[in-house]
C-alpha cells in the first residue's frame, strides 16, 4: 500500500526565523465548523448580511485567546492583525529584531509558534481541531501587507465567497 507523500509548503531553503512579516492561515480538520457561535453562521436568506464581528464559540474563544498570548510567549514577536473564521484562522505574524540580533524562537521561529498555539487550542478543546499544517505567505513589501490586511477585515462578510466555504455546514444543514 502507498502512502500519500505531503508536499512540503514552506518556501525550501528560506529562514522562517528571519525578520519580516508573514500572512498565516491554519484550518480545522475537515474544514469543520467550529469557531463562531450559531447566530453568526445561521442564514435567514439568502442575501443575509453577515456581521462583521460574528460571536465567537466556546472554541473560538479558545483560539482568540491563543492567539492574543502569542506575544507573552515569544519576545519579538507580535500578531499584526487577525480574524477567526467559522474553519480556519488568518493572521500577519510580526517577527522583530533588537539591536542587530534576533530575539525571537530560532531556526523554525513561524512553525513553532503556529505549533505551540494548535496544541494549546487543542489541549483546551480536548481534541485535535487543527488540520496538519498550515499556510504561509512570505508578505514581501508594503503593498502586499496592505492587501493581506484588507483581506483579513473583510473575510467574515465574505464567508460564502471564502474558499474554505463549503455548503450546507454554514446554513445549519450540515452532519
Amino acid at each position: 500500500m502507498e502512502l500519500h507523500q505531503r508536499k512540503p509548503n514552506r518556501l525550501q531553503g528560506y529562514d522562517y526565523s528571519r525578520t519580516g512579516y508573514y500572512f498565516i492561515t491554519i484550518c480545522t480538520n475537515q474544514r469543520a465548523e467550529f469557531f463562531w457561535g450559531p447566530s453568526a453562521t445561521c442564514s435567514v436568506g439568502a442575501d443575509i448580511i453577515r456581521p462583521l464581528s460574528p460571536t465567537l464559540s466556546q472554541y473560538g474563544c479558545f483560539v482568540e485567546k491563543a492567539i492574543q498570548d502569542i506575544s507573552k510567549h515569544y519576545i519579538g514577536v507580535a500578531v499584526d492583525k487577525y480574524v477567526i473564521m467559522p474553519n480556519h484562522i488568518h493572521m500577519i505574524i510580526a517577527l522583530a529584531r533588537r539591536s542587530g540580533r534576533m530575539i525571537s524562537a530560532p531556526t523554525k521561529a513561524i512553525s513553532t509558534i503556529v505549533g505551540q498555539m494548535k496544541r494549546v487550542v487543542s489541549k483546551k478543546a480536548g481534541f485535535p481541531i487543527w488540520q496538519k499544517g498550515y499556510h504561509d505567505h512570505i508578505i514581501r513589501n508594503e503593498p502586499d501587507y496592505q492587501r493581506i490586511w484588507e483581506y483579513i477585515d473583510t473575510d467574515p462578510a465574505k464567508w460564502r465567497e471564502d474558499c474554505y466555504y463549503e455548503e450546507g455546514e454554514a446554513d445549519g444543514q450540515g452532519d
